[in-house]
């Protein structure tokens, strides 16, 4: 009796728990109206859930390189998008397409990368393409 009152008991505090884990939308962290396109080599990909990330050295202006975490989709949605963990080696090149953070910051959501031989990959995300804002 004592196990499946236990059992119950953490099913429910495991109920309860869920909400902890929401997911967050994409006008909680990023622009819509601050869409970029960056150039630069892959230093890092994290296939980690919920969201991979892409960290690339972008090349200044100025001739300083400032380093951009960009996120994708989820590792499943990337592999069901063609990609595969051998995709992005670190010392790639790629063009990002996406949207700044609104702190304005080194971050971005990704909509899409193209690769210098051109081919066109979307990041996979729910909601890489959001609505243009100026639409009505």
């Amino acid at each position: 009796m004592k196990t499946r009152l236990m059992t119950v008991v953490s099913g429910i505090g495991m109920l309860l728990a869920v909400p902890l884990w929401a997911h967050h939308s994409f006008s909680a962290e990023f622009d819509a109206s601050r869409p970029i396109k960056l150039r630069g080599i892959v230093t890092q990909w994290e296939l980690v859930n919920p969201h991979s990330w892409i960290h690339i050295d972008v090349k200044n202006e100025d001739g300083t390189v400032t380093n951009w975490m960009i996120e994708g989709g989820s590792p499943n949605a990337l592999l069901r998008l063609g990609f595969t963990k051998h995709s992005l080696p670190p010392g790639t090149e790629i063009v990002v397409e996406g949207y700044q953070g609104k702190d304005h910051g080194n971050i971005a959501v990704g909509r899409n990368i193209t690769f210098p031989d051109g081919k066109r990959m979307f990041l996979g995300g729910t909601e890489s393409e959001p609505a243009d804002p100026n639409k009505k």
